[in-house]
């Protein structure tokens, strides 16, 4: 069985406690924050996107519509 245990710290104690930490742990939480952060704005982005209209059949189509100007483009190339 785990127990919850909740902390309010303040930043400048967090930084403070950052500061203990040794330099291979700092780089450590260092990428962690970062690759918080990264998700966080790629959440974002994705959220930006999403929209009703759109939907497999036109996901579908525009597939084989750009599948199909590759094709051309490359006959076209390999007639040359």
């Amino acid at each position: 069985m785990k127990a919850a245990l909740q902390l309010d710290l303040t930043f400048e104690q967090i930084l403070s406690l950052v500061k203990q930490l040794p330099k291979k742990e700092k780089v450590r939480l260092s990428k962690e924050l970062e690759k918080d952060a990264i998700d966080s704005k790629l959440s974002k982005l994705l959220d930006s996107f999403e929209t009703k209209d759109l939907n497999l059949d036109t996901l579908s189509e525009e597939v084989e519509n750009v599948r199909q100007g590759i094709y051309e483009k490359r006959k076209r190339e390999s007639d040359f």
